[in-house]
């Protein structure tokens, strides 16, 4: 068993999730202590505008690496406040541009200072080599959502509302299937920043008071992502282009955010899924989004729960995921599938960065 604390920072780009797991990568034995550390409002307009223009970045771009150093001392303040003896450090990083048909996936992060600072070994650098093999990239959380739900009914849905939404479905004999499903928050997030100011619509409010467009809804589900098999992945703007075009812009505020909400809620619920799943669960910020939940609800014809409802923490899921797939590195796992990303077999994924004088002993310590 390795004791780890995972790292995790969305493409909500909200600020930074932590939390500390014990694992062999195979059977979780102990959930411990998990946090969030939002970024304040000027880290997250600068990620959000370095995003917008990742596609252009030269590695000694000026703005990326003083917002890689940003966010990796961000990191390194969440695992200093978890404050729990560990033996390595699951870093995810910040994605900045996924485009897995270009053969490109880019997270930043400066794992080898994190690894420095903390005085652990950091795996990073999950999704490189499934990219590099023809995968996706994505998802990876499908193998650590079958570890949790060993003792759930199946078939199961697991859906995660970040900035991209995506689901793993469990089927009867553990055959695992995932995708990326559509926009998640992200789009919803920037039609709020842009037209009221806020970050995100706290709770659903503002599109719960708004009316769908269904004209522009239908435009939004025309989208030819939405007729490719799985496995698939998204970039955070895969739909800017668009949902600029699908003439969103024309409606108020409530209108639009009610609209993207449905969008969001549409694209997961009609998504092929091998088998009808006998419940839905549901993570990520988006599960406090009234307005997604209801339309979820109404366009599954099985129970749409948050994660709660079978004991999970749906704001430390993601982190507790990468501390699992830690330890699967460590051990030599695969961490994707050819039904989860596409790759031809499984395959493992990450690198280590260790502390200077310290590896050996620290990977050694860690085993039991």
């Amino acid at each position: 068993m390795w004791r780890a604390i995972g790292l995790m920072s969305g493409t909500s780009l909200d600020g930074v999730d932590a939390a500390w797991i014990e694992t062999d990568g195979v059977r979780i034995e102990r959930l411990g202590k998990r946090l969030t550390l939002p970024y304040d409002k000027a880290l997250r307009t600068s990620l959000r505008e370095l995003t917008g223009r990742a596609g252009m970045l030269l590695p000694n771009d000026a703005e990326l690496l003083r917002l890689t150093t940003a966010i990796t001392e961000a990191h390194a303040e969440a695992v200093a406040a978890i404050d729990e003896p560990a033996d390595v450090i699951g870093m995810h990083g910040q994605t900045i541009l996924h485009r897995p048909e270009a053969g490109r996936t880019w997270q930043i992060g400066d794992a080898a200072w994190l690894a420095g600072q903390t005085g652990l070994p950091v795996v990073h650098d999950f999704r490189s080599a499934d990219v590099a093999a023809g995968g996706e990239g994505a998802p990876l959380a499908p193998i650590f959502h079958a570890a949790l739900a060993a003792r759930l009914e199946r078939p199961l849905a697991i859906l995660n509302l970040g900035g991209v939404a995506n689901v793993t479905w469990i089927g009867p004999d553990g055959r695992l299937v995932a995708f990326d499903t559509g926009p998640g928050n992200g789009p919803l997030d920037d039609w709020v920043q842009r037209k009221t100011g806020q970050p995100f619509d706290a709770d659903g409010a503002l599109a719960s008071a708004g009316q769908v467009n269904g004209a522009v809804l239908e435009r939004l589900l025309a989208h030819p992502y939405f007729a490719r098999p799985w496995p698939k992945s998204l970039d955070r703007l895969s739909f800017s282009a668009w949902i600029a075009e699908s003439g969103l812009e024309g409606l108020d505020a409530a209108g639009g955010a009610a609209t993207l909400a449905a969008f969001t809620a549409r694209a997961a619920a009609f998504s092929p899924l091998p088998a009808p799943p006998a419940r839905w669960l549901v993570s990520g910020g988006g599960r406090h989004h009234r307005a997604i939940m209801t339309a979820l609800c109404h366009a599954i014809g099985a129970p749409v729960v948050p994660v709660e409802a079978v004991g999970w923490d749906g704001d430390a899921l993601e982190a507790q995921c990468f501390g699992f797939l830690a330890a699967r590195v460590l051990a030599g796992l695969p961490l994707s599938f050819p039904e989860t990303t596409g790759v031809p077999a499984p395959l493992p994924g990450g690198r280590l960065a260790y502390p200077p004088g310290h590896a050996e002993l620290r990977l050694n310590r860690g085993k039991s």
